[in-house]
């Protein structure tokens, strides 16, 4: 068998840090949550890769967290009704791949615990967002520099991201439950329509089309935990719901009607047009 040359070694290595640069952690998160190929040999290798690289950018730093987090997961196999995991218990799980370390605490590890608290005190998606957990979860990643690959910074991220991905969804869930149980109470109601424009929904939305959308966001949130767009209508669309449920009680179609023609009123209106008659 004829031995590569070197030219040939360097365009494939060439090849391969190209293809690695234009895999983005969407991609990476993707495949590694809808794939039977990322198995725990997959996700050593994946980390192996990050690890022993010499130059490592922000990119390289965000793969790498997601990576830990997503080998915890599977190592770990805690559900939804499981103590959180302390430090020690995480960093024991990543010793296959981050080998033993010292448990110590920098100062940046109790600014992430602090934010880790703070998450799990989180009663619903709107107060996630607005408290901005995510994010100043990420400033402290970025502020760590280099020290991010440090052994106890890996496992001190690795619980962050872990606690707020269980956090999330339980909250996902909630306000999921909460739509469905709100729209089954308007429909019993008589509320056929929602004015939803806030949430970038029709003035008239379907409350049918609207429990759909729903049960699409079930599957579409099971492998994503982020504040971007379709979470912000997750948690615009439960304020819609909420508003119209309390303007429904208490007032007679026609006045909701009469409230929606006029252009005023609440934020959030529910149409009337095809709510139950108003008896005599």
């Amino acid at each position: 068998m004829e031995v590569p040359s070197a030219e040939w070694d360097s365009a494939a290595e060439s090849w391969f840090a190209e293809m690695d640069r234009r895999i983005q952690i969407h991609h990476l998160r993707q495949f590694a949550q809808n794939s039977a190929q990322m198995n725990e040999d997959a996700l050593r290798d994946f980390i192996a890769h990050h690890l022993n690289k010499i130059e490592r950018t922000a990119q390289d730093r965000d793969k790498l967290d997601f990576l830990l987090v997503q080998f915890f997961s599977q190592r770990s196999s805690l559900s939804a009704t499981d103590p959180d995991p302390g430090l020690e218990l995480v960093a024991k799980a990543l010793e296959p791949v981050l080998g033993e370390f010292e448990i110590t605490a920098p100062e940046f590890v109790s600014r992430i615990d602090d934010v880790s608290r703070e998450a799990l005190d989180m009663q619903s998606l709107k107060a996630m967002f607005t408290a901005r957990i995510i994010e100043r979860g990420r400033e402290i990643k970025a502020g760590c520099g280099d020290n991010f690959f440090d052994p106890i910074a890996l496992a001190a991220f690795t619980r962050f991201g872990f606690l707020t991905r269980r956090r999330f969804f339980r909250l996902m869930h909630d306000d999921l439950n909460r739509i469905f149980d709100g729209l089954r109470e308007l429909e019993s109601r008589g509320v056929a329509t929602l004015d939803c424009r806030k949430a970038q929904f029709a003035a008239d939305e379907p409350v049918a089309r609207l429990r759909l959308i729903c049960q699409s966001w079930r599957v579409m949130f099971h492998a994503e935990y982020s504040s971007g767009q379709p979470l912000a209508l997750l948690v615009d669309l439960r304020t819609a719901v909420e508003a119209a449920l309390a303007q429904s009680s208490g007032t007679s179609p026609k006045a909701k009607a009469a409230t929606a023609s006029s252009g005023t009123g609440v934020e959030f209106e529910v149409s009337a047009s095809l709510a139950a008659p108003e008896t005599k």
